[in-house]
């Protein structure tokens, strides 16, 4: 699928954004941006290494951080290409032996943010000859983890346990978590480059309760339901769990969990072919459960 991109946009951006934009040696070849497999022969916006993306949360929200997990996912390299207007006299070495007329000289300036320029540096495009007009090769998938970043997603915010619960051993714990658009979803976001847009929706499809206490853990395919006393000591119809033992020689004397969201996200392409795909997230939230013993008096 290929969309013609500005220049001037990308200048632009990385006007504000200061990054530095070294142009490729003679010898490299006009594609930039990595191993951009099925792409355009000039300008390519394709899968990199991955990056920093995991995200960890701590009970009730109060704290994210965030690591190169195994779940981070690639960001894309962004190129863009535009005719020389005017176009350099005849003898000028960007000709590169060729003649004004037989084909034409373009400039290709590339974004990449992992390299990390301080602000006012330097934008020094790339100035090469071409037989035909160079186009941009947009992937989609990619748009789509662009606008999911956009919807800064997190952990589940967890409404029970509670961390000042207190949890008796060998009653049932009904666990369930608040919904919000960045804690559960739906969340819907949109990314656009060159005439391409993609609209992406992110929900939670399904969460897997680590208790801490060892034993496997319990996947909850929905937000869990809310206890009432109305139930008694009945066990919770769909996200449950019964701790078997205290917590008394933990750390801080409480069970160290993690939930952890698996958020699926549905994407469609809205402005240009009309694909759609599904890829997955996944964010963590810690928790804590302090469980004791019931003591019985003769």
């Amino acid at each position: 699928m290929l969309r013609r991109t500005p220049l001037a946009a990308l200048l632009t951006a990385a006007a504000v954004s200061g990054v530095l934009v070294v142009p490729a040696a003679a010898d490299d070849g006009p594609v930039i941006g990595g191993d951009c497999v099925g792409t355009s022969q000039f300008v390519t916006v394709c899968r990199e290494e991955p990056a920093s993306t995991g995200s960890t949360q701590q009970q009730g929200g109060s704290a994210d951080t965030t690591d190169g997990g195994s779940d981070a996912k690639p960001r894309p390299q962004t190129c863009a290409v535009e005719r020389l207007d005017p176009q350099p006299p005849a003898g000028d070495p960007a000709w590169d032996g060729h003649k004004p007329g037989d084909g034409a000289i373009y400039t290709r300036v590339c974004l990449s943010d992992a390299l990390g320029i301080a602000a006012g540096a330097q934008i020094i495009p790339q100035v090469f000859w071409a037989a035909e007009a160079p186009q941009v090769n947009v992937d989609p998938e990619q748009l789509a983890r662009a606008a999911v970043d956009k919807m800064l997603l997190t952990g589940p915010s967890i409404a029970s346990p509670r961390a000042a619960g207190r949890y008796v051993v060998g009653m049932p714990m009904w666990m369930w978590v608040n919904q919000s658009p960045t804690t559960y979803g739906p969340n819907t976001a949109s990314a656009s480059l060159a005439g391409v847009t993609v609209t992406a929706t992110a929900k939670v499809s399904s969460i897997s309760w680590d208790m801490g206490e060892g034993s496997a853990s319990v996947v909850c395919n929905g937000p869990g339901t809310a206890y009432t006393p109305a139930v008694g000591k009945a066990p919770s119809p769909d996200c449950g769990h019964t701790y078997t033992k205290t917590s008394a020689r933990q750390q801080g004397d409480k069970f160290q969990g993690t939930a952890t969201a698996t958020w699926t996200v549905d994407w469609q392409v809205t402005a240009g072919p009309g694909e759609t795909g599904q890829f997955t997230e996944v964010r963590q939230s810690a928790f804590t459960v302090d469980v004791r013993e019931v003591q019985v008096l003769n």
